[in-house]
């Protein structure tokens, strides 16, 4: 990918012409119908979603929902079984210099510890055919200047983060992806991150960060995208999302009401109980029963709210925590 770009004054790039697969000269972060399982279990089931230059989407779950497999589907670590991960309009791996396009922070804790940061973020940048000036830079930007010659098994973990988005954003690229990128930062370093990616979507760059720390994407992005059991449940900018609880419905059928839904392709989730959150007004699912002849049992708008509360209304922690660790550990 060749791209123009111009630095603001913080260290964040400004695209200044348009790439393959970009739209308004910035970078989509695209996935279309992507399905990943680990034996008989089902990771990502369908998943659609879309990250739009400009904007930071928070991509949320509970564990084992399929966060950790659809990053690691999209910057390559992991192959799908069915539908695409697309950066720029291409799969990770077919772009000709990834860290120049994509910015990726899965764990820092694989950062090496014997090497100094700045030793790290050299080798970033010649790795990526960036001059080594870039590593003094974005040690700056990362705020780590007066720890640049010390070795990373010294670092805090917090350290160890902003070291670990200095590295993804080392090739200057148009998009980041970052997972629990807020871990051990201090508010102060939290402060931080949220102006430096407010920042880097500001001057047209795509943001896709998971998270739990749900307080903390509500103050930091402008759009998000929830799964659960690895299909999306709720997808929107930040103020739709909070306004809109869902509505959780039960029926005498079960059965019954699960193919009613799946017939609708509208997103749900099921609960222990029977029942199902779904991202529909009552009045809507009324009709839906109606049209399916159910005998419902429950029909309950739930409240508009924070974050959070939206979170837990669509998702069932309790049956998302029963998929395989070896798999989602960090999802």
């Amino acid at each position: 990918m060749t791209t123009t770009t111009h630095r603001a004054a913080d260290g964040s790039r400004a695209a200044g012409s348009a790439t393959e697969g970009s739209s308004a000269g910035g970078l989509e972060l695209r996935i279309e119908g992507l399905t990943k399982s680990y034996g008989e279990q089902r990771a990502v089931d369908g998943l659609d979603l879309l990250c739009e230059p400009g904007s930071v989407t928070g991509f949320l779950g509970p564990n084992g929902a399929g966060k950790s497999t659809t990053l690691r589907i999209l910057t390559g670590l992991a192959e799908a079984d069915a539908g695409h991960a697309l950066v720029g309009g291409s799969p990770f791996r077919a772009l000709p210099q990834p860290a120049r396009t994509i910015g990726v922070m899965l764990d820092a804790r694989t950062l090496h510890p014997g090497r100094t940061g700045i030793e790290t973020l050299r080798l970033a940048a010649r790795t990526c055919g960036m001059p080594a000036s870039r590593a003094d830079e974005v040690l700056s930007l990362v705020g780590l200047d007066g720890a640049g010659r010390k070795r990373v098994r010294g670092y805090s973990y917090g350290m160890r983060q902003r070291l670990g988005i200095g590295v993804a954003l080392i090739g200057d690229p148009a998009a980041l992806v970052l997972d629990e990128p807020a871990n051990g930062l201090d508010p102060e370093g939290i402060r931080w991150m949220r102006r430096l990616l407010r920042s880097f979507a500001d001057a047209g760059g795509t943001v896709l960060l998971s998270s739990h720390q749900l307080h903390e994407v509500q103050a930091t992005v402008d759009r998000v995208a929830m799964i659960a059991h690895g299909r999306l449940v709720a997808e929107g900018t930040l103020e739709d999302v909070t306004s809109q609880g869902g509505t959780r419905v039960a029926a005498t059928d079960v059965e019954a009401l699960r193919r009613a839904i799946e017939s609708s392709g509208v997103a749900s989730t099921p609960k222990s109980d029977g029942s199902f959150t779904l991202a529909l007004e009552p009045a809507d699912v009324g009709r839906l029963a109606l049209e399916h002849s159910l005998v419902l049992t429950e029909l309950q708008r739930l409240s508009d709210g924070s974050l959070e509360d939206v979170f837990f209304s669509l998702t069932d922690d309790d049956r998302a925590s029963t998929a395989p660790a070896a798999q989602e550990a960090s999802a």
